[in-house]
């Protein structure tokens, strides 16, 4: 097993239970870690036998893109598009953080975990 780490994508979206939050909009931080088989891609050497990070960050920017009232909702369409779409990957976690959230206090970021691993 290897891991990939896509980390501190950057995103401004407009997620949030306020109804000001989905007006304006806030800067996001979203981190990514999957587990996958890199034996054979390191001895290939071709891109189709590992997990792409690009399209990674591409899934992440998509679903960043579709505003949520909840980051939980964000992180699950996360790990499921990723699972649907990539057979290599085995297990992923996902980061999602608000950052400066409208909190009512002197908070840099609130942030959402959620990990998964491929069903049999």
């Amino acid at each position: 097993m290897g891991i990939i780490k896509v980390e501190n994508i950057r995103v401004f979206a407009y997620h949030g239970c306020l109804k000001e939050e989905t007006k304006i909009g806030s800067n996001y931080r979203v981190d990514l870690k999957v587990k996958s088989d890199l034996q054979k891609s390191a001895k290939t050497d071709r891109l189709s036998d590992t997990v792409d990070y690009v399209f990674l960050n591409r899934i992440i920017k998509e679903e960043m893109n579709k505003p949520s009232y909840l980051l939980e909702t964000v992180c699950r369409r996360i790990l499921d598009r990723i699972f649907n779409e990539d057979k290599l990957v085995k297990k992923a976690t996902v980061w999602v953080g608000k950052l400066n959230p409208p909190i009512g206090g002197d908070v840099e970021c609130v942030t959402i975990k959620m990990t998964d691993k491929r069903k049999k």
